[in-house]
């Protein structure tokens, strides 16, 4: 049986919680989640039918302050795979040095089989049921998954109908909407900001450097731009249909058109046609996973022929597959710092929307990068000290500032 996502997040934290030899007591503290919630969502389909769909929210930790997290729409979404990524979000904003703890959410369905009035009315109708366990104060919510900055805004509009205007009970939304400048941007901007501190302490730079991405939605899609801007060569991306690669590089702003108009990757011009699998066994200096979790798995991280690993994905390594990087020298850039970009600017929208203020995207963009780099040099210091990989001296950093709040807390 293969391990779940709980599982896998579990044990990369038990690594750290070994590194700083904590007690039994506090494994068990910082583990369990500190709520959890699931609903049942009656929808009217557009026919006059009715559905019932399945919403989950997890509030794993608010030591470090309100619970901050995404919601997904997907058919495969379960509790299991929202409490990893809602302890995944506890460690991320510590780590990169924001005021939330954690949290995610998602509803069990696949959002291509549904209209947009159909997807309007199972949000709104979720707000109803959880809100009494959000708000700025207590739980932001945020796009992941197949959810954007309209859907967001019908969280914001709908969440407001019933507890007084309130921008700031969620994050992404859009610009017109109380919404950030650079927040679309801002996960795969990260990424492209911690690989290029990665790169360049092993005295290299990211222009003519090889990418090859997993993946071409929104997180994807930007890091893609962002590389192409800084000179590196982005040699191969795919999507759910497929991928497609090109030796000498791809026009990233040509394709990104291209997607626009068609939906997908595949059939882009002057490419070769190139299936996810062996997508994952190019040549390349830096892998990017940029999809869904588990996708290195013992297999594929033995097949891999790349120097770097940059997840950008949440949890895209399985235990095994991690060890396997490890044994094999190559460099995991993890999640909690590497796709952290989102949050980071979510908590500027945040800030924005308490103050009632708006920053350009300049000063957005600037106080992202310090943020990334602020905790690139925290998890280099502790990886060096303690003689550790870069995922477990990010877990060992994000545990001991989540540790100090809840000692001086008293929740321990």
């Amino acid at each position: 049986m293969s391990e779940s996502a709980w599982q896998t997040t579990n044990h990369f934290l038990t690594e750290g919680f070994s590194a700083l030899g904590l007690d039994q007591r506090y494994r068990a503290l910082l583990t369990t989640p500190m709520r959890e919630l699931r609903v049942e969502i009656p929808v009217m389909r557009d026919n006059g039918s009715v559905d019932i769909f399945v919403g989950f929210r997890v509030q794993h930790d608010n030591a470090r302050g309100p619970c901050k997290g995404g919601l997904r729409f997907h058919p495969e979404v379960d509790i299991e795979e929202v409490r990893s990524l809602a302890s995944l979000m506890t460690w991320k904003t510590a780590l990169i040095g924001v005021p939330f703890g954690g949290a995610k959410g998602g509803i069990q369905v696949d959002p291509k089989m549904l209209s947009r009035a159909e997807l309007e009315r199972m949000t709104r109708r979720f707000v109803d049921l959880i809100g009494d366990f959000i708000g700025p104060d207590v739980d932001i919510p945020a796009p992941d998954l197949n959810t954007n900055d309209q859907v967001m805004g019908w969280i914001f509009d709908q969440y407001s109908r019933r507890y007084g205007f309130n921008p700031a009970v969620v994050t992404g939304k859009p610009v017109a909407l109380h919404g950030s400048k650079g927040r679309a941007a801002a996960t795969g901007r990260g990424c492209m900001l911690a690989v290029r501190d990665v790169l360049a302490a092993s005295g290299r730079d990211l222009t003519g450097t090889r990418f090859v991405i997993q993946g071409f939605g929104n997180v994807g899609s930007w890091l893609a731009r962002e590389l192409h801007v800084s000179g590196a060569r982005v040699i191969a991306v795919s999507d759910v249909h497929g991928g497609v690669f090109s030796s000498d590089g791809l026009d990233i702003p040509a394709l990104s058109a291209y997607v626009q108009e068609h939906g997908s990757v595949q059939g882009f011009h002057g490419t070769q046609a190139i299936s996810n699998e062996a997508l994952m066994r190019l040549e390349c200096d830096v892998l990017v996973p940029a999809a869904l979790g588990h996708v290195i798995d013992k297999k594929t991280a033995s097949e891999i022929q790349a120097r770097f690993v940059l997840e950008a994905a949440n949890g895209p390594c399985t235990i095994e597959g991690d060890a396997v990087l490890r044994q094999r020298s190559i460099v995991c850039i993890p999640d909690i710092w590497a796709n952290a970009g989102g949050v980071t600017v979510s908590y500027f929208e945040w800030t924005q929307n308490r103050q009632a203020i708006s920053w350009d995207e300049t000063e957005i963009n600037s106080r992202l990068e310090a943020h990334m780099h602020t905790a690139f040099e925290a998890i280099t210091e502790t990886a060096q000290f303690r003689k550790l990989s870069l995922r477990t001296a990010a877990f060992v950093v994000a545990i001991e500032r989540v540790k100090q709040a809840t000692d001086l807390r008293g929740y321990g």
